[in-house]
This record gives C-alpha cells, structure tokens and sequence, in this order.
C-alpha cells in the first residue's frame, strides 16, 4: 500500500529527467525485485499551467471596443476588422476578441468547452514577479509563511490513498504549488528519470547495487522512508515504451518545452498510473520589450500555448471527460504601452479553462471601460476576480473536493461560476 508520505520535498529526494541517458540497470534492476502495485485505474485529473512573466491579458483576450484602450496601445493594439484576413483579432462576442495566434483556442471556445476569466488577479498588489508567484502557488496571497502549495493541499483532500504519480510536475525542479506533505514528483522527462540527492545538484547517480546499500549512504530519514515508492514510480515507466509513444487523432504538439510537457503529461494519463494533479509550465510572458502586436515574441507564445493545449486536448479525446485544464499568470501588465514598444508589470490578467464540464463560450469576470479613473493607480486592469475564486471553483468541482475553503487559508469568498453542477 503506497503511504501519503512525501517522498519528494525541496532538498530531499528529487526524482527528475536529467537528460544522461535513462535511468541506470542498477535501479531497474532493483526495482524488478521488488512487487510493483497494479495500474490504478482512471482517475480525474486536473492539469494546471504557469505563464511565467505575467501575460498580457489585454493582449491575449482584447476589449477592442474601447477606445481608451486603442489609444493607450498605438504600437500594439490589433483590430477585428476583416480587411485584416488572418491578422484581425477573433472576435468572440462583439467586446472582446483573441489574439489572431490563438486561433486554435477560438475551435474550442466555439465548442463551448474553452472558458475566458477576465479581470482575475491577485488582491495583494506586488508588482514583484517572485512574491506574486510565490503568493499564487501558496495560495496565501498575504502571508509568505505558507509552507505548502495550494495544489499540494487539493491532492489531500482526494479522500482515497495517493499513488506514486497522484500529483506531477513536468519540470525540472519542484515548482512551489506543490510543496508540502502530499507525495509530489518532479520530472522534467519520462525516458530520462533518475534520483538525485540531497548535496548533488549536478543530478550524478548514486551508484549502488540494491536498496540496502542506497539507503545506506544516506541518513536521510525522507529517503529511508520512501525509496521503494520512489523505485516503484520509476518499474512504472520503465515498463512504458515512452519513446514509441504517438499522439491520436492526429494530435501534433509543439516542439517547445510546454508541447513536450503536455505531451508527457497525456502519456501518463494514458497509462492509468493515478495521475491526479498534473503541473506544467510557460515561460517568456514578461515583454517590457518590443512586445509585437500580430507579429513578435507575444504572438509567438499565445500560439505555443493554444497550440500545445490543443493538440493535448485532441490527443486525450477518450479522456475528456475526465480532464480539466487551467492556466495561471502572477498578473498582468500595464494598460499603456511603454516607450520599448512593450508593456509593464500591472495587475489582472486571464485565465484559460478547459474541459467538458467548463461552462465555456463566455467570457466571465469582469474588465471596466479602460478609463485612467477606472484603472488601478490610473495605470492597470483592476482585479475584479480573486484567483481564490477561480482555482476554488475549478479545482473543487472537477476533483470533487470536499470543504474547498480550507484550500486557501485565511480566505471566506465565493467561487466563480465557471464550472457546471
């Protein structure tokens, strides 16, 4: 029986992809000894993703309607206007429009499975691209003193026994919303899983010839503790032929470091190993700098990340169900464009929300006409949407996690109505 140990904590036992090659004979070896848990059968799972950088949410889902906004933006802002072709914004509901990048989002807004939150952000108002994010993942947005991740706490609340890949990020390094008590894996790539320890960043193998002798050169009581579901996790995916693997329905992922994650999360999904919580992330979102408007480093990432999230979307088509999909930013950026062409740290942004059970084709939340005396501090979006609410909402209902409050500390509010039932 696989405990609710922690087997992965920051400093600990990480167990990642560093890229040399496979894991050692030495660990399959011993882990074939040793009886290996049955697949786990079908579970939810809910796969949350990190734009790193803070999005331009003005940019990504645009109120071209107003005409504050289009003055503010002369260098980025982009129009619906059909004399544009495939350049004009896509509108969606005659206020709001995606960006022409994100066409594949538009498929599935259409299909009413896509949901748009506008307006959400964090109440603290920290412009610090660390604080926030380490408030976000915390889910204490005033308290740095939170030693767990808010997803850490949802994997929990689950109500039934936690196995090895219950919650996983495919990332080289433990992000924080999964810090705590909950077993947690990070791994940034399948065909590449291996231990590294405490004291050996570099990610060099311990060499050893059995459990024993791994266990005895280390005193470390979390390694004692969890090194044979740690040798079970790895028997899992050694049995997977993780390199043949070929997306259906004719899926095709980015070649970019969120494609490739997606892809390896909708792998272990497939291979019914309980997967519950699944974590990956975007990085590049902080364009102070010649932030583009149809053309440029913006339009380069919303179209990674509709891309990789449909095509991840297409390749689970039999799990859909099961599967919910949620994005995240630490804020967003300044309603004016500065003088690089690109735009600075503010505060609401969007999230994305996707699955079968979203209540998609809207646009919730809320974005005031883009006035100076309806910005925050006459310069942002103002946060009309606790992310609280938000990831409450979605993280409550599709998981089914009973007395959601208790995921955020400290927080009473309401959740959003972005989920059906």
């Amino acid at each position: 029986m696989i405990t609710r140990r922690a087997f992965l904590k920051a400093g600990g036992l990480t167990l990642l992809g560093m890229g040399i090659g496979g894991v050692p004979t030495f660990l399959t070896r011993a882990a074939s000894m040793n009886t290996v848990s049955p697949l786990y059968g079908k579970r939810r799972v809910l796969v949350c993703i990190f734009q790193r950088g803070a999005m331009d949410g003005l940019m990504a889902v645009t109120p071209f309607a107003d005409t504050y906004l289009k003055a503010a933006r002369p260098d980025l802002f982009v129009t619906p206007a059909s004399a544009n072709g495939d350049k004009a914004l896509l509108d969606l509901d005659g206020r709001f429009g995606l960006h022409p990048s994100m066409r594949a989002f538009e498929v599935l807004y259409r299909e009413q499975r896509l949901a748009i939150v506008h307006g959400m952000g964090s109440p603290n108002t920290t412009r610090s691209h660390f604080d926030a994010q380490d408030y976000m993942e915390s889910g204490t947005p005033f308290s740095k003193s939170t030693s767990s991740g808010w997803l850490n706490r949802a994997a929990g609340m689950l109500g039934h026994e936690a196995t090895p890949f219950q919650a996983v990020s495919l990332t080289p390094a433990m992000p924080r919303v999964l810090y705590g008590d909950q077993p947690a894996l990070a791994i940034s790539n399948l065909k590449d899983f291996t231990v590294q320890t405490k004291g050996n960043p570099r990610g060099t193998v311990v060499a050893a010839r059995s459990f024993e002798e791994l266990y005895d050169q280390t005193s470390s009581t979390l390694l004692n503790e969890t090194g044979k579901e740690s040798f079970e996790a790895m028997h899992l995916l050694q049995k997977a032929d993780i390199n043949r693997y070929t997306p259906e329905y004719g899926a095709i992922y980015p070649a970019s470091p969120l494609g490739n994650a997606l892809k390896q999360i909708a792998q272990l999904i497939k291979m019914d190993v309980g997967l519950e919580v699944a974590f990956a992330e975007s990085g590049g979102w902080d364009t102070h700098l010649n932030q583009g408007a149809v053309n440029g480093i913006f339009a380069r990432n919303v179209a990674d990340l509709s891309n990789s999230i449909s095509a991840f979307w297409k390749d689970l088509e039999r799990f859909q169900d099961d599967v919910t999909v949620m994005t995240m930013t630490e804020f967003g950026r300044t309603v004016k464009q500065n003088g690089s062409r690109g735009t600075d740290h503010g505060r609401a942004s969007c999230s994305f929300i996707l699955g079968n059970n979203v209540r998609g084709g809207m646009i919730h939340g809320s974005v005031p006409e883009l006035a100076p005396e309806n910005l925050e501090d006459h310069r942002d979006v103002p946060v009309t949407t606790d992310f609280r609410s938000v990831f409450s909402s979605v993280s409550s209902t599709h998981l089914r996690i009973e007395h959601s409050l208790l995921l955020f500390p400290g927080w009473n509010g309401d959740g959003i109505n972005v989920m059906k039932n």
